[in-house]
């Protein structure tokens, strides 16, 4: 089916008004799109437009296409009208699959044929999502990592019933509106930025739990650690270049036998009353007394500070 390039896209649908949905609505209004946003509840309207609002402090620093303006977003809780000149459809609803699947049902037949619908879901499988569509060969998975407006990650995939050059186009969008687009292999349970950040979290929580390390300790281990040079080079490059000019091969011969002691415990610990009491508290202290909104704009303005510096050098990955 043909379908329009991706630099006549003109207007983009984004479903949900949660962080996520509210994110991508401010990242596509940044790159200068008319952006309809679909409301279960009209009285979304006011969160959403919230997180725009603040989503637009950070997107102004770092630069937006020009016509770009929050006054193109528009507001619906009918989900035709919401669809109906769509060049392009950011679902971003619950993480429920019977949520998502009833609402792909409708999505079928409302979404003009040519116009591919992307999923946000962080968990669930596009087959399991696609279940029910009456279209499904245009359906994709599009998670972003959060912030949406903040962080270029999308993994993507596809489902059983997907048509390859559906998932082509909505990598080469993607990467139109600024993103960078990783498209995997297979369908795989928690694709690949989640299962990595779930296998830190799993060693945190079991150090945690041996009173080997507190959540202070672990943080700031991997603040001014691992995490700033991860920004820029991940973990299997960043070991290539600490191996010298033996590169890769070097490090896999001097630490490949360490891989082998019993540091790393692959399931994760039982999160029992004493466990959940000591991370609480801990993170209320390293808060101290910031709130939502403060501790989020700091978070934000440290991400901006490295999406300027991977605009400096000229790399997003």
């Amino acid at each position: 089916m043909a379908r329009k390039s991706v630099d006549q896209v003109r207007q983009v649908t984004s479903i949900g008004a949660g962080p996520i949905g509210g994110g991508w609505a401010a990242h596509f209004l940044a790159q200068g799109y008319d952006v309809t946003a679909y409301l279960h509840d009209p009285a979304e309207e006011t969160g959403l437009r919230r997180t725009v609002e603040t989503a637009w402090q950070c997107l102004s620093q770092i630069g937006l296409a020009p016509g770009a303006s929050p006054s193109r977003l528009r507001c619906t809780s009918d989900l035709g009208e919401a669809v109906a000149e769509a060049d392009f459809v950011q679902e971003s609803v619950p993480e429920i699959l019977e949520v998502k699947q009833a609402l792909y049902e409708q999505l079928g037949s409302l979404v003009p044929a040519d116009v591919v619908i992307s999923s946000s879901t962080s968990g669930l499988s596009m087959s399991q999502i696609q279940a029910r569509c009456a279209t499904p060969e245009r359906t994709v998975v599009g998670h972003p990592f959060n912030p949406p407006y903040l962080l270029p990650l999308v993994e993507m995939i596809g489902g059983e019933k997907t048509d390859p050059p559906a998932l082509d186009w909505a990598a080469d969008f993607y990467r139109h509106v600024g993103k960078a687009p990783l498209v995997l292999t297979k369908e795989v349970p928690g694709f690949v930025a989640t299962r990595l950040q779930e296998a830190v979290w799993r060693e945190a929580l079991h150090m945690i739990e041996n009173g080997e390390a507190t959540p202070e300790q672990i943080d700031i281990a991997m603040v001014t650690g691992p995490g700033p040079r991860w920004a820029f080079a991940g973990p299997c490059f960043t070991y290539h270049i600490g191996g010298g000019e033996g590169g890769m091969a070097y490090c896999l011969e001097q630490f490949g036998p360490a891989l082998k002691f019993p540091w790393t415990r692959l399931e994760a610990p039982e999160l029992s009353d004493d466990l959940k009491t000591q991370l609480i508290a801990a993170c209320d202290r390293m808060a101290q007394d910031r709130d939502f909104a403060q501790l989020s704009g700091e978070r934000d303005k440290g991400l901006i500070a490295v999406a300027q510096a991977w605009q400096k050098i000229g790399k997003l990955t």
